[in-house]
């Protein structure tokens, strides 16, 4: 490659999800101390910290070449960057992330329309204007610095724009949704320019295909297990998997080596199964990639 390919990680909440997606796709990456330029062992990119909120504006302006954000700050600033991959994963949950409307739980607003001239604190202050624009309704919109859900607690918004999972911190705080704004998930994105060349969009192609292959693996974990013949039948009926459970016979023996990948939802269910239909020696291992 000509010269690098430069990779925007987000700092924050996300940073550590990320080094470990990067790390099962092959790709150590090492923050050290306060520095913002983290090491790669990939001599063809560099890696520098930028804040999810930031990261589309920079891939946008060519200081970053491709870096992951959620979908939401995208949407934010109109970005108009390459979306390269939706990379569905979750810190918390299986449940995705949602940009909801909450207000006070004995608050008489009970829909949009009752916010007409009320104030919402948020930090999607963009899409959220544009939002209640195109409903017609006229409200004031705050950017909140942080600890959103106190806003209307304190007396300072009549409502907020806040981003869940759960709902749990929400409801904690005494509020109640009454409408879903959107839902975003983290995306890989790429700068225009830098998807034109063909090197570069090469490279970035790979990160994409080896980060989708390690979030599948996430999900997923090996099995192995000997298994009495007489009993294969009966044990392979069991076993969902990608394809066709690999069976090899033992050397010498009435006696079969079987090897799958499950969804790891499902073990703890599913090796009492196993037990109880002959299999022995069980061995649970976890997975990088799955491509």
């Amino acid at each position: 490659m000509t010269d690098t390919l430069k990779l925007g990680i987000p700092k924050g909440s996300l940073q550590n999800a990320t080094l470990a997606l990067f790390n099962n796709a092959g790709w150590k990456i090492t923050v050290s101390g306060r520095s913002y330029f983290p090491s790669i062992n990939d001599d063809s990119i560099s890696c520098a910290l930028c804040r999810a909120q930031e990261m589309a504006i920079n891939v946008e302006n060519g200081t970053l070449d491709v870096g992951l954000t959620g979908k939401d700050w995208i949407a934010e600033y109109q970005s108009d960057v390459h979306v390269v991959a939706d990379l569905v994963y979750s810190k918390v949950s299986a449940k995705p992330a949602r940009w909801v409307i909450a207000v006070a739980y004995d608050s008489p607003v009970k829909e949009l329309k009752d916010l007409q001239g009320k104030t919402i604190s948020t930090e999607l202050v963009g899409y959220t204007k544009r939002f209640f624009e195109t409903q017609g309704i006229d409200v004031k919109v705050k950017f909140s610095w942080g600890a959103t859900e106190a806003k209307v607690v304190s007396g300072l918004a009549d409502a907020i724009v806040e981003i869940t999972e759960t709902e749990s911190t929400i409801k904690a705080h005494g509020l109640r949704v009454i409408h879903e704004l959107m839902q975003t998930n983290t995306q890989l994105i790429a700068n225009r320019k830098t998807w034109e060349n063909p090197e570069k969009r090469e490279k970035i192609t790979q990160m994409a295909l080896l980060l989708k292959g390690a979030l599948i693996a996430g999900k997923l974990v090996g099995l192995k297990m000997n298994v009495p013949e007489s009993a294969i039948d009966t044990v392979v009926a069991l076993l969902p998997s990608l394809q066709a459970p690999t069976v090899a016979h033992l050397y010498k023996s009435d006696w079969v080596a079987v090897e799958t990948v499950v969804d790891s939802g499902m073990v703890r269910d599913l090796i009492p199964r196993l037990l109880k239909e002959g299999a022995t020696g069980i061995i649970e291992y976890p997975l990088n990639k799955v491509i």
